[in-house]
């Protein structure tokens, strides 16, 4: 069974097992919500006493990295923080034109985090990035705008975990969490528009192709064009739904029998 875990150093002191499960965390390789495994599976897989290891468990809990639930074991906790207050979220959400400067932030990180990542991807993360648009070819060809939804982020998630600089990595991951909770815009909305999901699926496949190449410049144009056609794209849609309001609203208001 492929594990993440490694067995501890020869001293197997609760330090040196806490410090091992952190830097899975600050990698990015756990994430939040990830179950670790049970006590004694685990405790074998790091080469510990169990002692040892709820020692550094109980360490880990306390600096609120890990959560036990009662009865159902132990899990990651949602260490991605906001990237930006309640309040400011809620006055984003109340003002559209903070969608446009939300997808100019996204266009400039994300094309810094497809530079790196061309120029730092390992054979592990081609093949993640290359798995996950084969799962988003394979959503497109079966119609399944939910999954393409699902698989658009997963997919921004790898670019930023190719890029292997952790501050990015997190940074990205809480910028996510804005279009996971669809608080700036709905993406289904993009996923709508009558051509965007062949466009988005060309885009992304783009993106893969150049990080895997090797490509940075290639792949950070890339990604800046991604964005700036989701942005265009967005911008239709929503004068595509207004007009189609309108017309709802005259088509309510003519008269039932017009003279």
């Amino acid at each position: 069974m492929r594990t993440v875990f490694e067995k501890v150093p020869h001293q197997r002191t609760a330090e040196a097992a806490a410090h091992q499960i952190e830097g899975l965390i600050l990698n990015g390789v756990l994430r939040p919500g990830d179950r670790l495994p049970a006590e004694r599976d685990l405790a074998e897989r790091m080469d510990v006493s169990r002692p040892v290891l709820r020692e550094a468990l109980k360490s880990l809990e306390t600096r609120e990295l890990i959560a036990s639930r009662h009865g159902g074991g132990t899990y990651v906790a949602d260490v991605i923080g906001p990237i930006f207050s309640p309040p400011v979220i809620a006055l984003m959400e109340r003002h559209p034109e903070a969608v446009a400067d939300f997808l100019e932030f996204r266009r400039d990180i994300e094309g810094i985090a497809a530079f790196h990542a061309a120029e730092r991807a390992t054979e592990a993360d081609r093949a993640i990035l290359t798995a996950i648009v084969d799962q988003m070819q394979q959503a497109y060809d079966a119609d399944d705008a939910r999954r393409e939804v699902e698989l658009d982020v997963e997919f921004h998630h790898a670019v930023g975990e190719a890029a292997h600089n952790m501050i990015l990595l997190h940074a990205l991951r809480s910028c996510y969490r804005l279009l996971e909770n669809g608080i700036l815009y709905n993406r289904k909305r993009l996923y709508n528009h009558p051509l965007a999901r062949n466009k988005v699926l060309e885009q992304h496949v783009e993106i893969t192709r150049c990080i895997c190449a090797g490509l940075p410049q290639e792949a950070k144009t890339a990604s800046e064009a991604h964005i700036d056609y989701v942005k265009q794209s967005l911008e239709e849609a929503a004068r595509l739904e207004n007009r189609n309001a309108v017309s709802e609203l005259r088509l309510k208001h003519r008269p039932s029998n017009p003279s």
